[in-house]
């Protein structure tokens, strides 16, 4: 069996609100193996960033309540760390790059200051030094002049080299897993190039795994080694990333795909998926996507015109499929495929 540094087993998290406790995550479970990248994958609000807040423990307790559910790391479930242990695994064994550079960084301290708090909040080693491997790790980054942004302020800098400076923050200390939330989110083409290109090469060199955090197909299918789809609050199919593009299983995942770009002739607009998410205050029984899921409409409409005695899916209206195995590593989570293609329970 494959060696696992984050082992995320079956967590449900809720939030508590005015209207009452509303689930965020229905018992997520995957991992991410020493040197390996998983993108975590899904369209805003499906639970991507609760996910990897959940793994740091940075949502604060209350509203947000971990209801069950382990996040193993290097054997130890980190929910059951002491924050004092917690503290020393932030930033040390586990670094996260968050979605908007400009919010994160302080905007009264330098740059060069903040990347040298990493070294010196960790008691690495004293001022003068941490000022030494601030610019260095700046350096790494192909931040342009180093020892002169080491000086300025978030503000003076253009997103691209802000985040830069994110990511020698969430390096300095060599990471053995670095959470990337959207890390070239909201930059234009070329420097969403570079950033992610950065990412490749650092990576390799500081042989670490990465959780790849994006709404972009694109950006997995050239990065991660295995891909997780995610829709409201569940991971509905995962698979080694070449697998998961060529032989999507859920419908979800077939819809996401099915709605890239790509060489198309005669067609003037691009399919889209049908429907719009439950909201998770008032989520339905049975499978989340039943609504929108091309199979269960198509079961329906045989029943319904008595073409059928029964109907084949009313199963989706009940039951929320768990994930069920269909080769070595892919996973998908749907009733449908599984009677057809017969996947077994995880």
């Amino acid at each position: 069996m494959a060696e696992t540094l984050l082992d995320v087993r079956g967590l449900r998290l809720s939030f508590a609100t005015e209207k009452g406790s509303v689930r965020a995550l229905f018992g997520v479970s995957f991992s991410v193996a020493p040197g390996e990248t998983v993108g975590l994958v899904g369209e805003s609000g499906c639970g991507k960033t609760v996910t990897a807040l959940a793994v740091l423990r940075l949502l604060q307790s209350p509203p947000a309540i971990v209801e069950s559910g382990e996040i193993v790391f290097r054997g130890e479930d980190l929910l059951a760390l002491p924050e004092k242990r917690m503290c020393g695994v932030r930033g040390k064994s586990i670094s996260m790059i968050f979605q908007e550079p400009m919010s994160s960084l302080n905007p009264v301290l330098t740059v060069g200051e903040q990347v040298a708090e990493v070294f010196t909040a960790h008691n690495v080693c004293g001022k003068r030094e941490a000022a030494e491997r601030a610019v260095e790790w700046l350096r790494k980054v192909h931040m342009p002049d180093p020892s002169l942004r080491a000086r300025e302020y978030p503000h003076q800098m253009s997103g691209g080299m802000r985040q830069r400076a994110m990511i020698a923050m969430a390096l300095a200390l060599t990471p053995s897993l670095l959470i990337a939330d959207e890390p070239s989110t909201a930059l234009d083409v070329t420097i969403q190039a570079q950033i992610l290109s950065l990412l490749r090469e650092l990576r390799e060199r500081e042989r670490m795994a990465v959780l790849l955090i994006t709404h972009d197909l694109g950006v997995v299918h050239d990065f991660a080694d295995r891909t997780a789809i995610m829709y409201l609050g569940r991971i509905v199919e995962i698979a080694p990333t070449r697998e998961l593009f060529a032989d999507p299983i859920h419908p979800y995942t077939q819809g996401l795909l099915a709605s890239l770009p790509g060489k198309r002739t005669g067609e003037k607009r691009l399919p889209s998926i049908p429907g719009t998410v439950p909201d998770l205050s008032n989520v339905p029984p049975g499978c989340p996507f039943a609504d929108r899921c091309p199979f269960r409409r198509e079961a329906l409409s045989r029943f319904l015109a008595r073409e059928v005695p029964a109907d084949p899916l009313a199963v989706c209206d009940r039951e929320d499929p768990p994930l069920y195995e269909y080769s070595g590593g892919h996973f998908a989570a749907c009733h449908h495929q599984r009677t057809v293609r017969g996947g077994g329970a995880r």
